[in-house]
C-alpha cells in the first residue's frame, strides 16, 4: 500500500520546488510543423529557382510578355502552401487533455488549479466527471470506475481498487477517490501520444512519387544542359568578346531563357495538385472531408481495407432480441424480476439500459451491486423479493458458464448466428467480496440467455460487395467476440476464417492469421497497429478507419487512414479522409475519385514530359549548331497552354473508371518520350531550311505552327476514345491558335508573323509529316504492348 502520509498532499514549498525543477503538467506540445518550414519547401525548389531565375532575365529584358509561365510557378507553390498549412493547424489542434482545471489536496485542504499547475507527487481528488490530468496511482478508492474508451478501445467502465494505475486523458464515471500524481506534461501517457498524433507525414502518393522522380531526374541534367545552352547562345551571339557590343546579349538571354523554359514541365506539379483539389472539393459535396489532397489518389491504390464492425459495418446500436431458457424452472421464475433490477441502474452501461426499457417491476430491492468490469466480464446484483434474498450474476457466457458446458455450448452456438449472449445465473455462493475478483470457484446455477442483436447498416453489403469487385481486400479488426464478428461477417459475404486475435502473442502469429484471416476478434489497439505495419511490410497499401483514440496511431500509420465524423478530434486529424457523417458507403465515391484521378493525371503527364522532352532536344541542337533558338519564350507558352495546359486541365476532370495498376512513370516515359523526340525532330526539320533564309521572326514562327501541329496530334492520341466533347475540345485548341495568328493584336503580341506563302506551306507540311510519325508510332507500340490500351 501507498504510504498513508500521502493523505494530507503537497505543501506549498514542496509545490514550488517541483515548480522550479519542471516537474508540473506543462503541456509544451511541439507544432507538427512550422510555417517557415512550409513556406522553405515550397517556395525554394530547384525548378522554382530556374524559373524565377528566367523570370527575373525577362523582366531585365523589359518584355514581361515573355514571362507569363511564372504565373504557374506562382499559384503552384500557393496551393502546396495552402493545404500543408491546413494540415498544421488540423495536427496541433490534436490535443487529448480537455480539462481546464484539477482538484488537488495540498496541506491537507483541496484547491481547485489549473492543469498546467498540477505538480509530480501532488494528490488528486476525483470525482464523477473528472478529466485525468496527468498519470497517476489510485491511493484510495470508493467505487471509482474510469472511462478509458478513447484510450484503449474498452467501451465499458474500468473498476479501479488501490494502487490501480491511472492512465491521463481518461474520465471518471462513477465513485471518488484519490490517485498520486506519478508522471506529468511530456511523461505522460496523454502527452506521448498526443506527441506521436502531432508528427508531421505526407500520404504516399504514386503521382507525386513519380512526379518528384521526373524532377529528380531533370535536376541531374539541367545544371550542364544550361550551361551548355548559354555557352550555344554567347557563340551563336559572336562569342564573349562581341556579345555586348549592342544587343546580342538581350537577344542571346532571350533564347536562353527560352529554351530552359521548355525544358521544365512547369504546369505538371500544378494540374496534379488542381486535379486533387477538384476531387476534394466534390467530395466535400457529399459530406466526405479531404485533409489532405493526396489521399483521394492513395485509395484508388488500396489493396487492403481495414475496418471496424462497431459503428462501420454496424450503426452501433444494440436491440433485444430476446431470451432463452436454460436453466430449471425453480431458478427460471425469478430470472425476468433479476433482469429488472439489473436494468434499474441508473449508473449501468447500454445493456442496461436495454434491460431497464424491456423488464419493470416493482417487486426488488437491491441490496448490493457489482457493476460490470470489462476484467471479469460480469456484473452483479443481490436482491430481496417478498423477503426471500437471492444473488444473480449477469455477464460474458464463458465467464459466468464455465462450469455448465451445455449451457455454454448452447450461448456460443447462438454466438455464432451473429447475436450478442449474455448468460443470466442464480449464485449459489455468496458473491465476491472484491468488486475486481473473477466468478472463478462461485457457484452458479444457469438461468437466462440474454440475446442483443447489433443492426446492420443497410448499405454494409453492397459497400463490402463493391470493393471485392475491385479486388480490395476487406479485413475487419474488432474487439468482440470472433464468433460473433464472424457471423456478422458471413452475412455480408465475407470470405475467410475468424482468429480471436487475444491468443497471438506474437507478431509473427497475428502475420501468419493475417494471411488467412478476414475477421480478428478481440483485437487490442496495439493489434491494430501492428497488422497496418505487418501488412504493409508485405507490399500492400493499407486503408484504416477508427473512431476513438485507440485507433489513431493505427489511422495514422495506415496508408490512408479513414475517420468517422463522430470520432475524436486526435483521431480526425490524423486521418487523411474524414467521413462527415459516419456512412461507411461513401468510401465508393473515394475510390471513383481517386481512380479518375491517378489516370487521368497519368494521361496529362505524357503531354507535359513530351514538351521536357523536345526541349531538352531543341536546346541541345540549337546550342550544337549555334542556331539562334527556334522559338521565342511567349511562343512556347502558346503551344504549351493550348495544345498541353488547357485541354489537361479538362482532360484530368473527364470520367475515367479504370482499374489501378502501378508502374505509372514506366508507361509515362514510353509514350512521352518517344512523341517528344518525333516532337522536337519535327520542329528542327521545319527550322533548319528556314533559318538564314528568311528573316528569323518569320522562321520562328512558322516553326510554331509545325511544332503546334505536332503537339496538337500528341494529344488527339492522348484523348481517345474520341467522344464528341474531346473532338469539340480539339476543335477548339485549333481554332483557338488560328485566331491567335489571324487577329493582328494577339499576332503582334505572339510574334506571329506568317505569310501565305511557301514558308508557311512548308511548316504546315512538316508539322503533318509530324503527326502521322506520332500515329504510327502509337499504332506500333499498340501492337506490341498493352501499355497503350492503359491511356
Amino acid at each position: 500500500m501507498l504510504d498513508a502520509g500521502t493523505q494530507t498532499g503537497l505543501t506549498a514549498t514542496q509545490v514550488a520546488e517541483r515548480v522550479a525543477a519542471g516537474r508540473a503538467n506543462t503541456q509544451t506540445q511541439p507544432s507538427s510543423r512550422s510555417l517557415g518550414d512550409i513556406l522553405r519547401e515550397n517556395i525554394f525548389t530547384l525548378f522554382n529557382g530556374i524559373l524565377t531565375a528566367c523570370f527575373v532575365a525577362v523582366v531585365l529584358l523589359g518584355d514581361l510578355r515573355d514571362g507569363f509561365f511564372f504565373g504557374i510557378v506562382v499559384v503552384n507553390a500557393l496551393i502546396g502552401i495552402v493545404q500543408e498549412y491546413r494540415a498544421k493547424r488540423v495536427l496541433d489542434r490534436a490535443a487529448l487533455l480537455a480539462a481546464p482545471h484539477s482538484r488537488v489536496r495540498r496541506d491537507g485542504e483541496v484547491a481547485t488549479v489549473a492543469l498546467e499547475d498540477v505538480v509530480i507527487d501532488d494528490l488528486l481528488v476525483l470525482r464523477p466527471g473528472d478529466q485525468i490530468p496527468a498519470d497517476a496511482v489510485v491511493v484510495e478508492s470508493t467505487g471509482l470506475s474510469l472511462d478509458e474508451s478513447m484510450l484503449t478501445g474498452e467501451s465499458d467502465p474500468v473498476f479501479k481498487d488501490a494502487e490501480a494505475p491511472l492512465l491521463s486523458g481518461s474520465h471518471v464515471v462513477t465513485g471518488t477517490g484519490l490517485a498520486l500524481v506519478t508522471a506529468v506534461g511530456a511523461d505522460s501517457y496523454a502527452s506521448r501520444l498526443t506527441s506521436e498524433i502531432r508528427k508531421h507525414s505526407l500520404v504516399r502518393s504514386e503521382l507525386r512519387e513519380a512526379t518528384n522522380r521526373i524532377l529528380v531526374y531533370l535536376s541531374w541534367i539541367l545544371g550542364p544542359l544550361i550551361i551548355v545552352t548559354v555557352i550555344g547562345r554567347v557563340l551563336t551571339y559572336g562569342g564573349f568578346s562581341e556579345i555586348f557590343v549592342d544587343d546580342r546579349w538581350r537577344r542571346a538571354l532571350l533564347d536562353a531563357v527560352a529554351a530552359v523554359v521548355g525544358m521544365i514541365p512547369e504546369g505538371l506539379v500544378l494540374l496534379t495538385s488542381l486535379a486533387f483539389g477538384v476531387a476534394a472539393i466534390q467530395l466535400a459535396t457529399k459530406k466526405v472531408l479531404v485533409q489532405e489532397l493526396a489521399a483521394v489518389e492513395v485509395l484508388a491504390r488500396v489493396d487492403v481495407l481495414c475496418l471496424d464492425k462497431t459503428g462501420t459495418l454496424t450503426t452501433g446500436e444494440l436491440s433485444l432480441h430476446g431470451t432463452e431458457v436454460i436453466g430449471d424452472a425453480a431458478v427460471v421464475e425469478l430470472a425476468e424480476t433479476a433482469l429488472a433490477a439489473f436494468g434499474s441502474d441508473e449508473a449501468g452501461n447500454a445493456t442496461s439500459g436495454l434491460l431497464g426499457s424491456r423488464f419493470r417491476s416493482d417487486r426488488f430491492r437491491v441490496t448490493r451491486r457489482i457493476p460490470f468490469s470489462s476484467a471479469t466480464k460480469y456484473s452483479a446484483v443481490a436482491m430481496t423479493v417478498d423477503g426471500v434474498e437471492s444473488a444473480w450474476v449477469l455477464g460474458a457466457p464463458e465467464r459466468v458458464l464455465e462450469e455448465h458446458p451445455e449451457a455454454l455450448a448452447r450461448a456460443t452456438e447462438l454466438a455464432a448466428t451473429g447475436l450478442r449472449t449474455l448468460a443470466l445465473a442464480r449464485a449459489v455462493d455468496p458473491l465476491p467480496a472484491d468488486v475486481h475478483r473473477p466468478l472463478t470457484g462461485t457457484r452458479v446455477e444457469p438461468a437466462l440467455l440474454v440475446l442483443l442483436a447489433e443492426t446492420l447498416r443497410p448499405e454494409a453489403r453492397d459497400t463490402l460487395g463493391y470493393f471485392r469487385e475491385q479486388a480490395v481486400r476487406v479485413v475487419v479488426m474488432s474487439g468482440d467476440n470472433p464468433v460473433t464478428v464472424a457471423a456478422i461477417a458471413r452475412e455480408l459475404q465475407l470470405e475467410g476464417e475468424a482468429v480471436d486475435a487475444s491468443t497471438l502473442t506474437t507478431d509473427e502469429a497475428l502475420a501468419e492469421a493475417l494471411d488467412t484471416a478476414s475477421v480478428l476478434g478481440r483485437v487490442s489497439p496495439d493489434q491494430k497497429r501492428t497488422a497496418v505495419r505487418l501488412l504493409k511490410e508485405r507490399g500492400r497499401t493499407v486503408a484504416m478507419t477508427g473512431d476513438g483514440v485507440n485507433d489513431a496511431m493505427a489511422v495514422k500509420d495506415a496508408d490512408l487512414g479513414i475517420a468517422m465524423g463522430t470520432g475524436t478530434a486526435a483521431t480526425k486529424a490524423v486521418s487523411r479522409v474524414v467521413l462527415l457523417d459516419d456512412r461507411f458507403d461513401r468510401l465508393p465515391d473515394v475510390l471513383a475519385s481517386g481512380r479518375r484521378v491517378i489516370a487521368n493525371v497519368e494521361r496529362v503527364s505524357n503531354i507535359f514530359l513530351a514538351k521536357t522532352t523536345y526541349g531538352i532536344l531543341l536546346a541541345l541542337v540549337s546550342a550544337v549548331v549555334l542556331w539562334p533558338f527556334p522559338f521565342l519564350p511567349r511562343q512556347l507558352t502558346l503551344v504549351s497552354t493550348l495544345a498541353i495546359g488547357i485541354p489537361s486541365f479538362f482532360l484530368a476532370l473527364a470520367p475515367n473508371k479504370r482499374i489501378y495498376t502501378p508502374g505509372v512513370l514506366g508507361r509515362v516515359l514510353k509514350y512521352s518520350v518517344p512523341t517528344g523526340l518525333i516532337a522536337g525532330v519535327t520542329a528542327i526539320v521545319a527550322y533548319a531550311p528556314l533559318y538564314g533564309s528568311i528573316p528569323l521572326h518569320e522562321a520562328r514562327s512558322v516553326t510554331t505552327v509545325a511544332l503546334f501541329c505536332v503537339s496538337l496530334w500528341i494529344l488527339c492520341v492522348l484523348t481517345r476514345p474520341l467522344t464528341g466533347m474531346r473532338w469539340l475540345l480539339l476543335a477548339a485548341v485549333a481554332a483557338a491558335f488560328a485566331l491567335v495568328c489571324l487577329i493582328p493584336f494577339t499576332a503582334s503580341f505572339f510574334e506571329m508573323h506568317l505569310q501565305a506563302d511557301g514558308a508557311l506551306a512548308w511548316g504546315i507540311a512538316v508539322g503533318a509529316v509530324g503527326a502521322a510519325g506520332v500515329e504510327l508510332f502509337y499504332r506500333f507500340a499498340k501492337r506490341r504492348s498493352l501499355v497503350f490500351d492503359r491511356l
